[in-house]
C-alpha cells in the first residue's frame, strides 16, 4: 500500500510517499480501506518534533489518526461492524496510527459508523477535531444551557465544531475570528463574533460561564478578565495550560488543559448530531495522499477555516 512516511524530522519537505505491507488485523480489530485522512495541528507539530514526537519515538513514522473509509477485514471478537461498512475514527491516539496510508488496523471501537450526512471527506475531518470539542464541552465542562460559553478560534477545526457543539447543547456562544470568518460563524448558530483584530475582546464581551482557549499565551491570560468567579477555563494547546492554570489559582479560578482520546461512544454521538442537523464539518480544502506535505504547509500558515484533507 501506499504510505506518506518521514525519515527525519524538520519541516514539511521530510513527508515523502513511500510503500508498505498493509497490515493485518489482530483480534477486536478492523482493518479500513481510507479513502480520506484528516490533517490536524498535532499532525505537523509531531512531523517537527514536538506534538506526539516523543509517543512515537525516533523516525522514521507515519503521522495521521483522523480517518473515514470502508471495513475490508475483521478480526476474531469484532461484532460491531462487517466488511462493507462505512466507518470513521480516531484510532490509537496518542500511540501511532499511521493514517496518512491506504489501509489502517486499529479496535473496532475506536470507530463508529460514518453518518449518512456526511461524505467520507467531510467524516475524515471531524473525529479528532470532533471529539477533542465534545470531550471538553460535554465530558469535562458539563455545558448546561443558558450558560455563557466563549470560545477562541472559533471559526478553526476544532472551533467550529465546538461552536454547533455548545449550540446543541442550549449555551450562548460568543466567538474570536477574524472578521471574514463572521458570516461563517453566524451559519454556524453563533451569537456573537469578536474580531480579535479591531477590538481586545476582553473589553467586549460580558463575564462567562466557559472559556474553550484554542489559541493559547496571553489570550489565555487575558480570558481570565471575563470569567465569572465560578467559571472555568480549558485550554488547548494543553501546553499552553500550565502557565493558565497558575494564573487562574492565583485568582481563585479553575483552569484546565486537556487531550483528546480515542471514544466510540463519543463518536456516536457526534454522528447523532450531525444526523440531526445540528453539526457539520466544514471542509477547507482536500489535497491527493502524495501531497501531504503541502496540506502541512497550509495548515501551519494558521489561517484555515474548518478542516484540511487528504484523500487516498
Amino acid at each position: 500500500m501506499r504510505v506518506i512516511t518521514q525519515r527525519s524530522i524538520g519541516g514539511p519537505e521530510v513527508l515523502e510517499i513511500g510503500r508498505a505491507p498493509v497490515p493485518e488485523p489482530l483480534p477486536t480489530e478492523i482493518r479500513v480501506r481510507v479513502a480520506a485522512a484528516g490533517v490536524n495541528p498535532v499532525d505537523w507539530k509531531t512531523r517537527a518534533g514536538s506534538g506526539m514526537a516523543a509517543v512515537l519515538g525516533p523516525p522514521p513514522f507515519t503521522v495521521g489518526w483522523d480517518v473515514a473509509g470502508t471495513v475490508d477485514a475483521v478480526g476474531p471478537g469484532v461484532t460491531r461492524f462487517a466488511p462493507g461498512d462505512t466507518v470513521f475514527g480516531m484510532p490509537w491516539f496518542p500511540r501511532q496510527a499511521a493514517g496518512y496510508a491506504e489501509f489502517v488496523t486499529a479496535p473496532s471501537r475506536h470507530f463508529a459508523h460514518r453518518p449518512a450526512g456526511l461524505s467520507e471527506v467531510e467524516a475524515a475531518g471531524l473525529p479528532l477535531a470532533g471529539l477533542t470539542a465534545w470531550q471538553s464541552l460535554v465530558d469535562i465542562a458539563d455545558v448546561q444551557p443558558g450558560q455563557r460559553v466563549l470560545i477562541h478560534a472559533a471559526a478553526g477545526g476544532v472551533g467550529h465544531l465546538a461552536v454547533q457543539i455548545a449550540k446543541a447543547r442550549g449555551a450562548y456562544v460568543i466567538g474570536t475570528a477574524s472578521v471574514a470568518k463572521h458570516d461563517l460563524l453566524h451559519d454556524l448558530g453563533i451569537d456573537e463574533a469578536v474580531d480579535y483584530r479591531a477590538e481586545a475582546f476582553e473589553r467586549v464581551v460580558e463575564p462567562v460561564d466557559l472559556v474553550y482557549d484554542l489559541i493559547g499565551g496571553d489570550i489565555a491570560l487575558r480570558s481570565l478578565e471575563v470569567m465569572k468567579p465560578d467559571a472555568r477555563m480549558i485550554c488547548l494547546p494543553s501546553a499552553a495550560a500550565a502557565d493558565a492554570m497558575a494564573a487562574a489559582r492565583e485568582r481563585g479560578l479553575r483552569a484546565t488543559g486537556m487531550l483528546v482520546e480515542p471514544d466510540g461512544d463519543g463518536l456516536e454521538d457526534l454522528t447523532r448530531l450531525v444526523d440531526d442537523r445540528r453539526l457539520r464539518v466544514v471542509v477547507a480544502e482536500t489535497f491527493p495522499l502524495e501531497r501531504a506535505s503541502h496540506a502541512h504547509r497550509a495548515g501551519e500558515l494558521g489561517r484555515t477555516t474548518g478542516k484540511l484533507v487528504l484523500t487516498t
